[in-house]
């Protein structure tokens, strides 16, 4: 359910701009609203589930995202579909952080552990690769509701399932609610990405911008001052020292840093540049998700076989060539999807060897009673890696088109004029002169940050997992980070 709803959306994108008149900003929103709710949740969920159990609160998580799902379909406009979106992105995070606690804490044994890690990834890929061909079909072939109302009745299987099958579990250690922590986290991810998104139409060197910065840069510190003063807080920084953990945070960094933001503007590229509907779109789209589904069984293999230090930064390393595959094949004389497609298939392929290694080795790093914890810090990291960096490449995207439009215009129109072109084109607009060249020259840009960007932090990923030569937690051979158990990793290293 929760892939399905990452992947899917996107494809009806173009579809929303139209039936509900939205404009670029909206498309993000309605995007963004979904990714910074799952974080205001994450830690908190974790919290909750640990102190009053982990299958109860699964079981009203999966029932909150069913009526919110329902909320987001019977939208009539944009402002009521972001703000469905918003608390449909509270029920999905908390719903996605209670699958991995209760996973972990199920699941004790090295080697059913790994296969259930393996299970988990496999369904998620199922969710997140067929994902944009559902979205595109049922946008072609009914109406964009269905792609959110398709989720009540999954999530009524879903329910009647963890009813019967998952074990009720909690943390006889686990403490009060941490509000002042999950208030200043959500405000300095909130803040953020309403500067990058707005930055354009506010000046990026306004006094109104700088105060949106400054309050972001505050809150982040008071969040990391209440969690360090916190006798047992939601976010241990402490396990930061363990290079595992440590190593493979900055994993889920780079899985969200290019890939996953990408599939928000792929399909305006795929419609918008190069005249494909809704459903082709979708098919190409596969390329970029499906991947993700055969992968996931080798990537255990390589954490088994090498250690995550390996097989996380061989997996960034994947996603990062595939997004200058990517580069090249856009700017074929005659781009389509086919030039695109060794790009966007590595690039999957990447993703499912990262997914899984850095979920186990997280979650693996520290005792089994705080599972809750370290997936919420995991997920965390991931969700507001994605929400920055859809903010970060919509800007690039506009910036890009408007440096072409600039260009192409050579001065003939004043600054306002080539900023609201560029803003309907980057939303997929594609009519009138330079429109397909503008448009897909902002996706150069987007595709050299998201490539670049992801092999610097494969190789920082590697770097903080520690050299061969010495000591780690993940070497070839510790049956508990391999296996994804926790065991003498769980103590931290030496600084």
């Amino acid at each position: 359910m929760f892939g399905l709803e990452i992947s899917s959306v996107p494809v009806i994108l173009p579809t929303l701009q139209e039936v509900l008149q939205a404009d670029f900003k909206d498309l993000q929103w309605i995007m963004n609203a979904y990714t910074i709710a799952c974080t205001t949740v994450l830690m908190a969920t974790g919290t909750l589930a640990d102190r009053f159990g982990r299958k109860r609160v699964f079981l009203l998580c999966i029932a909150a995202f069913g009526l919110t799902s329902l909320l987001c379909g019977l939208a009539s406009n944009v402002a009521v579909l972001i703000a469905g979106r918003f608390l449909q992105g509270m029920a999905g995070g908390a719903m996605f952080i209670c699958t991995v606690a209760v996973l972990s804490h199920q699941f004790r044994d090295g080697a059913e552990r790994s296969r259930a890690f393996v299970a988990w990834g496999v369904i998620s890929g199922i969710g997140l690769g067929f994902g944009p061909l559902i979205g595109g079909s049922i946008a072609a072939v009914s109406s964009w509701q269905w792609v959110f109302l398709i989720q009540v009745p999954l999530a009524a299987i879903a329910l009647l399932l963890a009813r019967v099958h998952v074990q009720e579990s909690r943390d006889p250690n686990a403490t009060h609610l941490d509000l002042a922590g999950i208030a200043a986290l959500s405000v300095a991810v909130f803040a953020l990405t309403f500067a990058i998104t707005q930055g354009p139409d506010l000046g990026f060197a306004s006094p109104a911008t700088l105060a949106i910065v400054a309050t972001s840069v505050l809150a982040f510190a008071a969040f990391v001052r209440v969690e360090r003063r916190h006798p047992h807080p939601m976010f241990d920084f402490s396990v930061f020292r363990i290079r595992a953990f440590a190593g493979a945070i900055v994993g889920c960094v780079g899985m969200n840093f290019s890939y996953w933001p990408l599939m928000i503007y792929l399909p305006i590229y795929f419609q918008g540049v190069l005249g494909y509907d809704s459903t082709t779109s979708g098919l190409f789209l596969l390329a970029y998700t499906l991947p993700f589904l055969v992968a996931t069984p080798v990537a255990e293999h390589l954490l088994r076989r090498f250690g995550a230090r390996f097989a996380v930064s061989f997996g960034l390393s994947v996603i990062g060539t595939g997004f200058l595959l990517m580069f090249l094949g856009s700017n074929a004389q005659q781009a389509s999807g086919w030039t695109l497609l060794p790009g966007t298939l590595l690039a999957g392929i990447g993703i499912g060897l990262t997914n899984t290694p850095v979920t186990n080795t997280t979650t693996a790093a520290v005792s089994g009673d705080r599972a809750g914890m370290a997936s919420g810090i995991d997920v965390s990291a991931r969700l507001i890696a994605l929400a920055i960096n859809i903010a970060v490449m919509g800007l690039l995207l506009q910036e890009g088109v408007r440096a072409h439009l600039l260009d192409a215009l050579d001065g003939t129109s004043d600054a306002a004029q080539v900023a609201a072109m560029a803003e309907r084109i980057a939303a997929g607009s594609t009519s009138g002169a330079y429109a397909h060249a503008a448009l897909a020259h902002g996706f150069d840009w987007v595709l050299l940050y998201g490539g670049l960007g992801v092999l610097a932090l494969a190789a920082a990923s590697r770097f903080v997992f520690g050299a061969p030569g010495r000591r780690r937690d993940d070497a070839p051979g510790t049956a508990p980070v391999a296996a994804g158990i926790a065991g003498p990793q769980a103590t931290p290293c030496d600084p």
